[in-house]
């Protein structure tokens, strides 16, 4: 088939440039407006029971938790009478707005001392904004602008989860922008580097404009059906450019050494493709099905990097395998224009060819396998100092302190954690949908809430409740504030702060008590979310680890015809990622190299969704590298029968072009460190380390030490999988331009940086 796509390219290939161009303005078309429209939410099970109560109280009692929150501090007293004006004008200018559903503040809700600071010169206004995720960002934008700042002789700043997710969404986009200022330029001069000659480099990013663009017009399209993230746009522009590279790399190197060896460039480009081709292909799927695993979350968060993921490595193969030979087809050996290592090629011209045996990479292997123990030794020991961390790790969920510190919203939060205790953890409720209970059944039930270690205060229909005891009477409106024709609902303030162990245990404290007979008790709340959130990522994650194992094993052994090279595979990915958590701990969890990372906020948890998604992305990597090397690697022990000269031979053939691939994709995440959200940079030095951990470390180590000790049985396989694998297995074996035309053995290869000589096309 790809032979076939090669033919089509070369008789075609006007035709495919031109609908690559007309495709390429359409996805730009819908993709233009994806920055704008994404959402920054996207962190909490729907299905969840936190959130089936708050949907409740949204639909029914018409309230629900404060997402919009005012940190008013004036120069005197917040009980002033000039101060106290300005807030009640506050308030009520807020609740005028359109997309704001509920307001109350220190200076309108009874009770209200929670909402006053402890110094008594800062005090609270607290909203909900109506709607969706998309919608209260669109309010918050509105809004925010119009109350802070000076108002009278208040200072107003805005914080809140609204504006947490406002911000964050801005301030990822300048990220992204200004990442992509840092990133792209310099890789272009890498590429010309790593590709030989300018020409040349410009074809990786026509595969990558392909794959990012196209990938950004289905994340723009899927948000019409769906919640997308916007954190999704940073894997679209990483990983689009990193695989445009990687594929690229394989099918021009193999381009180049046909034309080297004499072939025109139409029988080169049917080799390319038929060799490295059919292994982009085959590496592409493995990329795919890992990313595919993020599907099985409830969280949309986690679920748009599995959009996201799938699309551009869908647009990456589709460049790789249709526009990259048009490209090569129209300019044929004139690809090495623009050569600018020529004159160090020149200064060499006399010297003798280096032989293969004398490569960097068949050295390192080759003493690698001679003193196989050792090496295991001293790299398993040293990877096992970087684990340690991650046997201490805590996991959390991101709130206002991933923003940088300067940002309102992390202002807001900090204020609110150190100076308004009662309404840092916001509190609980818990709602009784069906089966109302009577009052005395109620009080009693409110009672026993009270007396929940970390309760302030309940308030509910029947009165206010503390330590066992009812303290006072309803409130004016208590019966429509908190009751309908079927159930009813209770306010529980706590002072626990919501994303804490604490939090946990205050829920599950509160879940434990008995309601009325013949109720139901829902309860929501921050900190209700956070455990609900942890309990939906813990519970589907082993379904995710056993998607991508499972389709790993079963991939490689297509590929390979063996059961062992699956399983080697699995483990060393595993190894690495651990380490890579263990660094990403001691980085973000414990706050060390905040001078090479720059400023956040230590928390001492580390966001649990970057570990899950981490796995997924790296996994897909590590696999796609790993295919690349099995390919030579196996194409070698089909021919000599070797163990070692194969590995020796793969890691030669293979090593250089990995190595420049991976560093190409790892210094485009390093990038996204200089972010100011912290679980990007999170995800940007994370996914940097590990694919440099997996380039170096595992293929150039651990790969040459298993297979070494390994031997023969690198290859084994039961005889009925052995048959199995030769009716529906991958192939390795030489193919054929047409009769007669013999490939040759050196499959996907590549000489980084080295441009061909010119070749006539026949």
């Amino acid at each position: 088939m790809l032979a076939r796509l090669a033919s089509l390219a070369l008789r075609r290939r006007r035709i495919v440039l031109v609908l690559a161009v007309l495709g390429f303005a359409i996805a730009g078309a819908l993709a233009s407006p994806a920055m704008k429209v994404l959402s920054a939410g996207g962190f909490e099970d729907p299905d969840a029971e936190s959130s089936v109560a708050v949907d409740i109280l949204r639909d029914r009692f018409d309230t629900g938790d404060p997402n919009f929150v005012l940190l008013v501090r004036a120069a005197g007293q917040a009980d002033s009478a000039e101060v106290a004006a300005d807030g009640r004008a506050l308030t009520k200018k807020l609740a005028s707005q359109t997309g704001v559903a509920e307001v109350t503040s220190y200076w309108t809700a009874s009770q209200a001392a929670d909402l006053r600071s402890k110094d008594g010169r800062s005090a609270l206004v607290l909203a909900r904004l109506a709607g969706d995720d998309d919608e209260v960002l669109k309010t918050a934008k509105r809004v925010a602008p119009l109350v802070t700042g000076e108002q009278g002789v208040l200072e107003v700043r805005s914080g809140g989860r609204a504006e947490f997710n406002r911000q964050g969404s801005d301030r990822i986009t300048s990220d992204l922008m200004r990442a992509e200022g840092i990133a792209v330029p310099v890789t272009v001069l890498l590429l010309v580097l790593v590709f030989g000659s300018g020409m040349a480099a410009l074809l990786p990013l026509a595969v990558a404009g392909v794959s990012v663009v196209g990938s950004l017009a289905v994340l723009r399209l899927l948000n019409e059906v769906t919640g997308v993230s916007i954190f999704a746009i940073n894997l679209s522009t990483a990983l689009g450019l990193g695989l445009a590279i990687d594929y690229s790399l394989f099918i021009v190197g193999r381009y180049r050494e046909e034309l080297r060896t004499g072939h025109d460039t139409a029988a080169a480009l049917r080799i390319s493709l038929a060799t490295a081709g059919r292994t982009v292909v085959f590496s592409a799927l493995t990329v795919l099905l890992s990313l595919s695993a993020l599907l099985v979350f409830p969280l949309y968060f986690l679920r748009s990097f599995a959009y996201a993921g799938i699309a551009v490595v869908f647009f990456a193969t589709l460049g790789a395998v249709v526009l990259l030979p048009a490209l090569l087809a129209v300019l044929g050996p004139r690809i090495d224009r623009f050569d600018v290592l020529a004159r160090f090629r020149r200064g060499k011209a006399g010297k003798p060819t280096k032989r293969p045996e004398d490569g960097f990479w068949h050295r390192l292997a080759t003493a690698v396998m001679r003193r196989p123990l050792p090496v295991l030794t001293v790299v398993l020991v040293s990877l096992a100092v970087v684990v340690m961390p991650f046997t201490q790790a805590s996991f959390g969920l991101p709130d206002d302190r991933a923003l940088p510190k300067d940002m309102s919203a992390a202002q807001v939060g900090a204020a609110t954690r150190t100076d308004f205790p009662s309404f840092a953890g916001q509190g609980l409720k818990i709602v009784l949908p069906e089966g109302r209970p009577d009052a005395a059944a109620l009080g009693r039930y409110a009672e026993s809430l009270s007396e929940v270690a970390g309760v302030d205060r309940v308030d509910t229909v029947t009165g206010s409740y503390r330590d066992g005891a009812q303290i006072a009477p309803p409130a004016a409106g208590a019966e429509k504030s908190f009751t309908d024709a079927d159930g009813a609902w209770l306010a529980l303030t706590t002072g626990v702060e919501a994303y804490s162990e604490a939090g946990q245990e205050l829920v599950s404290d509160v879940r434990n008590v008995r309601p009325p007979q013949g109720a139901e008790a829902l309860v929501a709340g921050p900190a209700a979310t956070y455990e609900d959130t942890l309990d939906s990522l813990w519970s589907a994650l082993p379904y995710a680890a056993l998607i991508i194992a499972v389709l790993t094993f079963v991939l490689l052994f297509l590929f390979t015809g063996s059961v062992v090279m699956p399983v080697k595979a699995v483990l060393l990915n595993l190894l690495s990622l651990t380490a890579t958590y263990g660094a990403m701990v001691f980085v973000f969890q414990d706050g060390h190299l905040q001078w090479l990372v720059g400023d956040f906020t230590v928390t001492g948890r580390i966001d649990v969704t970057m570990p899950i998604l981490m796995f997924c992305i790296i996994f897909g990597l590590s696999m796609d590298y790993e295919v690349f090397l099995l390919s030579r690697i196996k194409e070698e022990y089909d021919r000599t029968g070797d163990n070692r000269t194969a590995v020796a031979a793969g890691l030669e053939n293979t090593g250089r072009i990995v190595t420049a691939a991976a560093g190409l994709l790892a210094f485009f995440f390093l990038a996204l460190v200089s972010a100011g959200v912290t679980h990007v940079k999170m995800l940007g030095l994370g996914t940097a380390l590990a694919i440099l951990m997996d380039a170096v470390v595992i293929r150039g180590l651990l790969v040459p030490v298993f297979m070494r000790l390994a031997g023969r049985a690198n290859w084994w396989a039961p005889a009925p999988l052995r048959r199995l694998h030769d009716k529906i297995g991958f192939s390795h074996g030489p193919t054929s331009v047409d009769a007669g035309t013999p490939v040759s053995a050196q499959a996907g290869a590549m000489i980084v940086g080295e441009a061909t000589t010119p070749h006539t096309t026949r």
